[in-house]
């Protein structure tokens, strides 16, 4: 199955993107990804187009090292809703641990390993083996938004040990000292950094028992919802995509980098097909739209991705058992202006 991120990794996405020239929008453009992905951080992206975007951008502004300098510049906002879970931790050890642990939620595409080796714990970032994008990127993006992780929770007991790197070099050394501290150890056998072990038992003067509690609780439903999310993606996908054309299997799969038949058999194994959740959004959409704007019934059967309005009617009058028409009628809606509304057109990233 795809691998998929939060939308929060893209945290300060386009702020970072004004200091350095280049164009957010073009930039997720390039990368495949939709417009509004900015504006919807709990939403999730395919884990290879995040990584993708990264290379882009590196190519783009002529910075091999921006993955790296944006991490630095996002730090913890990267973390969406975990972010409060691991600031509120009892202690530094125990809030990594809960990093570690809960990781998967922020991403399917790598995971956050702790361990201790010796005086030594390493907090790792490992990669998937599941894509073909260059894994320098990711992984120094990963070190820099670990090195502001670590700075928040240890504050001035923070002196860096050592940071380890799997890849090769693609700066001089002395670039790599300014902005870490100090010089990685390049070509290693992992991506992370080593803390001293007696850190581990700081406590966190800042941290809220109550607020951890709750999002503990918050955390560990996320959980128990993970094996339902790609139905609610699919819907999510529909649902952005219907107002600018028709939606197909085709183009929904395509975007989430599955086959047809792969994503046809993962929505059955959720109790479900993309038929049926294309007939429930159309459906909650025509309620919206008729109660809350006043398009005519000809723009709203073409917003829905119906190339008539007769097959728009048949539909509504199977789902309500009375025409749009007296369903608005009855339900309050609007009232229709004369002005008509221009629609969009479908965005290349979708095709």
């Amino acid at each position: 199955m795809t691998d998929f991120s939060r939308a929060s990794s893209l945290a300060l996405f386009k702020e970072y993107c004004q200091q350095t020239g280049l164009d957010s929008a073009a930039m997720l453009k390039a990368a495949k990804l939709p417009a509004d992905t900015l504006s919807t951080p709990e939403n999730l992206i395919p884990y290879s187009r995040f990584l993708d975007l990264l290379e882009i951008c590196a190519e783009k502004s002529g910075n091999p090292l921006f993955a790296l300098e944006y991490g630095l510049y996002q730090g913890v906002a990267i973390f969406g809703p975990l972010l409060y879970l691991i600031q509120n931790a009892r202690t530094v050890g125990e809030s990594l641990q809960e990093l570690a642990h809960y990781y998967h939620l922020h991403s399917s595409g790598a995971y956050v390993g702790f361990e201790r080796q010796g005086d030594l714990l390493i907090l790792s970032y490992n990669q998937g083996d599941n894509t073909g994008s260059s894994l320098r990127h990711i992984s120094e993006l990963a070190m820099g938004v670990a090195r502001r992780l670590l700075q928040s929770l240890l504050g001035r007991h923070w002196a860096p040990g050592a940071v380890y790197l799997q890849t090769a070099p693609a700066a001089s050394a002395e670039v790599y000292q300014r902005l870490l501290g100090l010089t990685p150890r390049f070509n290693s056998h992992l991506t992370g950094w080593a803390i001293d072990a007696k850190l581990m038992e700081l406590p966190l003067s800042e941290a809220d028992q109550t607020l951890h509690r709750l999002m503990r609780q918050h955390v560990e439903d996320m959980e128990q919802m993970t094996p339902e999310e790609l139905p609610n993606y699919v819907q999510h996908l529909m649902r952005s995509f219907l107002p600018n054309g028709r939606v197909t299997v085709d183009l929904i799969s395509d975007y989430l980098l599955l086959s047809k038949r792969s994503l046809q058999r993962l929505l059955a194994e959720e109790g479900t097909s993309f038929q049926s959740l294309l007939e429930s959004t159309r459906k909650s959409m025509a309620q919206r739209y008729l109660k809350d704007s006043n398009i005519s019934q000809t723009q709203l059967a073409s917003l829905l991705g119906y190339s008539e309005l007769s097959a728009f009617s048949r539909a509504f009058q199977r789902w309500f058992g009375q025409s749009p028409r007296a369903w608005k009628h009855a339900h309050g809606g609007t009232k229709r202006m004369s002005r008509p509304i221009r629609r969009k057109h479908m965005p290349p990233w979708s095709g």
